[in-house]
C-alpha cells in the first residue's frame, strides 16, 4: 500500500512540481496551497507524514505543527525552509518538527529524508531495516547518567523532572542512554537516527544536540552530553 503525504507549500510552482515528484515516486499526495488547508485535510484524513513549508500566508508551517502536537498527533513532519540560521532550525524542531530541508532543495534529499521518517514510524516487521530503530529490551526501562526512559510509553526523566521531548529527540537520547559513556560518531548516530548520512557539512545533528541538551541542563548539575571534537557525542556524567 503506498504510503500518503499532505504536502503544503504555497509557492504553486514548488507545489505542483513536488507533488508530481512524489506521485512518480509512489507516494499518493495530497497537496494544498496553506496552513488553513493543511489542518483541515489532517484532521480528515490523516496522512503518514507531512511535509510543510515554514512561510505560508496565515497560519505558517509553524503553527501548523505546533496545532498538531497540542492536539497530540505524532504524525512525523518534514519542513521546507528558505531559512537557514540555526535559530530558525531551533524553532522549527521547538514546533515539534522531526526533520528539515533548507530551500532551494534537491528532490532526492527530501526523498532520503521522508524515507527516513517513514522508517523510523513503521510497525517492527514491515520493512524496517535492522539498524534502524532501538531494538526491543526484556526491561521496561533504560537508565543511565541520571536519565530514565520508557520506549514502551515513550517517556523520559532526568531524576523526578519529565522531560517533553519529540519524536527524534527521544530517539537521540535513547541511542545516546543505551551507549552511555561510549563516544558515537556522527555517522553511526545519522544512521541510526535518520538513517541516512547527511555528510560532514549538514548542522542537523548538532541542532538536535544543542537543543536536546537545553531540555536535560539544569542549574548545578553536571551537563550530560558531551561534544567529542572530530568524532562525535557521548553521555556520560562527570
Amino acid at each position: 500500500m503506498s504510503q500518503t503525504v499532505l504536502l503544503a507549500e504555497d509557492d504553486r510552482a514548488i507545489r505542483n512540481a513536488l507533488e508530481r515528484a512524489l506521485t512518480l515516486e509512489g507516494y499518493q499526495v495530497m497537496a494544498v496551497a496553506d496552513g488553513v488547508e493543511a489542518l483541515a485535510q489532517a484532521h480528515r484524513n490523516r496522512p503518514d507524514v507531512l511535509v510543510l513549508d515554514v512561510m505560508m500566508p496565515g497560519i505558517d508551517g509553524l503553527q501548523v505543527c505546533r496545532v498538531l502536537r497540542a492536539e497530540g498527533d505524532r504524525t512525523p513532519i518534514l519542513m521546507l525552509t528558505a531559512l537557514v540560521e540555526t535559530a530558525d532550525r531551533i524553532a522549527g524542531l521547538d514546533a515539534g518538527a522531526d526533520d528539515y530541508v533548507v530551500k532551494p532543495f534537491d528532490v532526492e534529499e527530501v526523498f532520503a529524508r521522508l524515507r527516513a521518517l517513514l522508517r523510523r514510524t513503521s510497525p517492527v516487521g514491515v520493512g524496517a531495516p535492522v539498524a534502524e530503530a532501538p531494538r526491543p529490551v526484556p526491561e521496561r526501562f533504560v537508565e543511565a547518567a541520571g536519565i530514565r526512559m520508557d520506549p514502551q510509553a515513550r517517556r523520559a526523566w532526568r531524576g523526578a523532572r519529565e522531560l517533553e521531548l519529540t519524536r527524534t529527540e527521544f530517539e537521540l537520547l535513547e541511542l545516546l542512554v543505551r551507549n552511555s559513556g561510549i563516544v558515537l560518531d556522527h555517522s553511526t548516530i545519522y544512521d541510526r537516527i535518520w538513517g541516512y548520512d547527511f555528510g560532514p557539512g549538514s548542522k542537523n545533528l548538532a541542532v538536535y544536540v544543542g537543543y536536546l541538551r537545553r531540555k536535560l541542563d539544569e542549574p548545578d548539575a553536571p551537563q550530560l552530553i558531551h561534544t567529542v571534537r572530530g568524532v562525535g557525542y557521548v553521555l556520560r556524567e562527570d
